[in-house]
């Protein structure tokens, strides 16, 4: 049983091993600046220039529905890859299923579009 299991064990204190010399090294030779880090911490920080953005600030619900969209049809699309690759395999049923998926996926994007829901407001 230990055979079976010992690659696993091996790689995950491997991997924690690893990630404890990282973090202490990191707290060792880092830079030691009392105060300063603590403010540099809690403010938001963009592309190498501090945000503009306050703690406040809030995303409006057109944000959140193009992302949760997004996510979706990028997981769908991720379905296609296996067929995709081995379509000769499958054979011709699966390419039939292919494209009753594909339209189905684009009944899916016209509805959202007509709907409005990729309007940003």
């Amino acid at each position: 049983m230990l055979t079976t299991y010992g690659p696993a064990i091996v790689f995950v204190v491997l991997g924690a091993l690893i990630g404890a010399v990282f973090v202490s090294a990191g707290s060792l030779l880092g830079p030691k600046r009392a105060g300063s880090t603590q403010e540099a911490q809690v403010t938001p920080y963009e592309c190498g220039l501090p945000s503009e953005v306050r703690g406040n600030f809030r995303f409006g619900i057109s944000f959140y529905l193009i992302a949760m969209l997004f996510i979706l049809f990028d997981i769908e699309v991720i379905f296609l890859y296996p067929i995709a690759v081995q379509l000769k395999a499958f054979g011709t049923f699966a390419l039939v299923e292919t494209i009753v998926f594909i339209v189905l996926l684009m009944v899916a994007f016209v509805y959202v579009w007509r709907r409005g829901a990729l309007e940003w407001k």
